[in-house]
């Protein structure tokens, strides 16, 4: 996949890493090169490999893999001493706070400079706080946080760290994509909003009422239901409860099995509502829901196989090349473009060192033939494009590739550019010199 790095031409705000230091620079030591001549760089996941969520971590697992493939392929990261291979290393949190912590130990002890994670933002969040108190406490082996899928839009506003880059669009942005497919809809007058009870999904209820107060105050909230993550085996008594509300449409920010368990229930109860969803055109929704879904069930996404073009397709057709089996077939563009720009940096700096990397990935800019984003400098948000896409059946008009073998695709329905998905950030975050 071809991509260009350049530098971003854009205003950007000094920021403040911590209360203590305001108003003062970070000194930075000078740039080191921790890694060997010819010795891998390596790259620590630190996701749910096990448990309820295993199929979520297991599906970034294959998108980084392939991401470093291609790097590899053509020969590796070039540094001045010459050409290095990636390296995943992958811990298992067990999607909880406590193993996280115990995992970026590992990482700190084995000296890997880049900590990549996302499935689950109270873990982003707990990974942040570490990560400062590490760099300041051990500042010749510092670490680079790199997240793929945390979305709790605190971590690139009043939690932002010159230590993070976020590379998904956060809750904030992808709420916003959604209800303005939603103020268009002159059929929608009540809405069930119901997510996990973590920092994310109360964000995602928050900003849901929040937005659509704004944008269609004549619609009801008739339900805000906030469950257990990844603990409720049965979702029919929500399903009921979203029936009996007379609903037409619910928002939710579920993922992973927390998402097909409910998309389920609401099949089994005969619902015909409307679902608004950040995580449903894969990990099992699809195939779940079946015809019930048809024209009803939506997502939210910097990407997706149906967007269009040849070079989309292609590169579509290269990951289901490399992982034939359709329950492998959850493909994430940001994941991608985080490896290539984490390259692109690395080389622009000449060095591995956290700080010298990230002073090279702020205002960095990926282009492909069909994706364009800029890391924006003052909160380390990656913008970007969102496509908002309902599912159809595979062969109709615009729905050429299916979703994990299911027989059912998704469609684009609305295409929001960058400049229309940016939202302004609370961040101040101290920048290093």
């Amino acid at each position: 996949m071809l991509t260009t790095i350049k530098k971003y031409l854009g205003p950007g705000i000094t920021c403040l890493l911590a209360i203590s230091l305001l108003n003062t620079a970070i000194a930075a030591p000078a740039v080191t090169n921790p890694v060997k001549p010819g010795s891998a760089i390596r790259i620590g996941m630190i996701d749910g490999l096990s448990g309820a969520f295993s199929n979520a971590g297991e599906a970034v697992q294959r998108n980084l893999q392939i991401a470093i493939e291609r790097v590899n392929a053509r020969g590796g990261v070039r540094l001045p001493d010459g050409l290095h291979p990636l390296q995943l290393s992958s811990f298992d949190n067990k999607q909880g706070v406590e193993e996280s912590l115990t995992a970026l130990r590992h990482v700190t002890d084995q000296q890997i400079p880049f900590v990549v994670q996302g499935n689950s933002s109270a873990v982003a969040l707990a990974l942040v706080d570490a990560i400062n108190k590490h760099n300041q406490r051990v500042p010749d082996h510092r670490v680079l946080f790199l997240n793929y899928s945390a979305v709790d839009t605190t971590l690139t506003n009043e939690k932002c760290s010159y230590w993070h880059f976020r590379f998904d669009a956060h809750a904030d942005m992808r709420m916003h994509a959604l209800t303005e497919v939603i103020k268009t809809d002159s059929r929608a007058s009540k809405i069930y909003l119901i997510g996990q009870d973590y920092s994310f999904g109360r964000q995602v209820n928050k900003s849901a009422r929040a937005m659509l107060a704004e944008k269609r105050p004549d619609i009801r909230i008739v339900g805000d239901d906030l469950h257990p993550i990844g603990k409720i085996k049965d979702f029919s008594p929500y399903a009921a409860k979203i029936k009996a509300s007379g609903a037409d449409a619910v928002i939710t920010g579920n993922w992973g099995n927390d998402l097909s368990l409910l998309v389920k229930a609401a099949k089994d109860a005969g619902m015909a509502t409307k679902f608004y969803t950040f995580y449903g055109n894969g990990l099992g929704a699809p195939a779940a829901l079946g015809d019930a879904g048809l024209g009803r069930v939506r997502a939210v996404a910097e990407w997706h196989p149906n967007a269009g073009g040849a070079d989309s397709d292609a590169f579509y057709q290269e990951f289901r090349q490399r992982y034939p089996d359709p329950r492998d077939d959850y493909v994430h563009l940001r994941m991608q473009a985080m490896v290539e720009m984490l390259v692109a940096a690395i080389e622009k700096a000449k060095s591995t060192e956290a700080a010298a990397v990230a002073r090279a990935l702020e205002g960095a800019h990926y282009k492909n033939a069909f994706h364009d984003a800029v890391m924006r400098a003052e909160d380390h948000q990656l913008i970007q494009p969102l496509y908002v896409s309902v599912m159809q059946k595979k062969g109709e008009n615009g729905v050429r590739f299916d979703n994990e073998g299911s027989g059912y695709g998704f469609k684009s329905e609305r295409y929001f550019d960058a400049r229309l998905t940016a939202l302004p950030s609370s961040c101040k975050m101290l920048k290093l010199k």
